[in-house]
């Protein structure tokens, strides 16, 4: 007997019996599609409890230190988790085609209006502070949460970027964009903070954080007009 009909009468087999258990590449996908939305809901999740916890210290923090670039970063962080229940949202109806799609415009509106607000909260205190010279005083609470968010954010954006890759969310990418400007505010904040703590320059605060309002208004205006990394790419 030759190798080559026994091989179709086995892949006939395989399909003849996938089809009478009721198991087809469709419901695999659609299988594959809830285990990935599950994934999303869980970076969702992480997200929200994550920037909670961490705009609460930030804010606090920052108003002790009178820090605007610390403050901002803080309501970056409940701006985040705006974004996040967006997302999440968004998720828990991903096997609803129909609702699927238009929870995902919504959801990327909401991330850019997200952006937009911080841009515009941190550029009008930065500025306020360099007008008046406004010193912020020394916060070692600042530097050690700047540096764990230089360690989590970078991992959870990577991971919320492969689920938008599968997925083809856009509005999942947004939202792993607006987790990677918390990596910059992050680095930005650290600047800031390290120099006024060691070199006493009080613009550095407000000046770092001002730099960083162009970059989060333009990101803001594209959420809001529907665009995304998927589509500049």
């Amino acid at each position: 007997m030759s190798a080559k009909p026994l091989f179709w009468r086995q892949t006939c087999a395989i399909v003849f019996w996938r089809e009478a258990l009721g198991v087809n590449h469709t419901q695999e996908l659609a299988i594959d599609r809830a285990s990935l939305a599950r994934q999303g809901r869980r970076l969702e999740y992480f997200t929200i409890v994550w920037n909670a916890l961490e705009g609460l210290v930030a804010v606090f923090a920052g108003m002790l230190a009178g820090s605007i670039s610390l403050v901002g970063f803080g309501i970056d962080s409940f701006i985040e988790v705006t974004s996040g229940g967006a997302l999440l949202w968004r998720m828990s109806v991903d096997a609803d085609a129909e609702r699927r799609e238009a929870n995902e415009r919504i959801a990327l509106r909401v991330v850019g209006l997200c952006f937009l607000a911080l841009a515009v909260y941190v550029a009008a205190e930065s500025i306020v502070d360099l007008v008046r010279r406004h010193a912020p005083e020394h916060s070692i609470p600042g530097i050690v949460l700047a540096c764990f968010s230089l360690v989590v954010m970078p991992l959870l954006s990577r991971a919320k970027r492969k689920v938008g890759d599968a997925l083809g969310s856009a509005a999942m990418h947004a939202d792993a964009t607006q987790t990677d400007f918390c990596v910059y505010l992050s680095a930005v904040l650290l600047c800031g903070l390290v120099l006024n703590a060691l070199f006493g320059l009080w613009w550095a605060d407000p000046a770092a954080a001002l730099l960083m309002t162009p970059f989060i208004a333009k990101e803001g205006l594209e959420g809001i007009h529907g665009e995304s990394c998927c589509d500049r790419s």
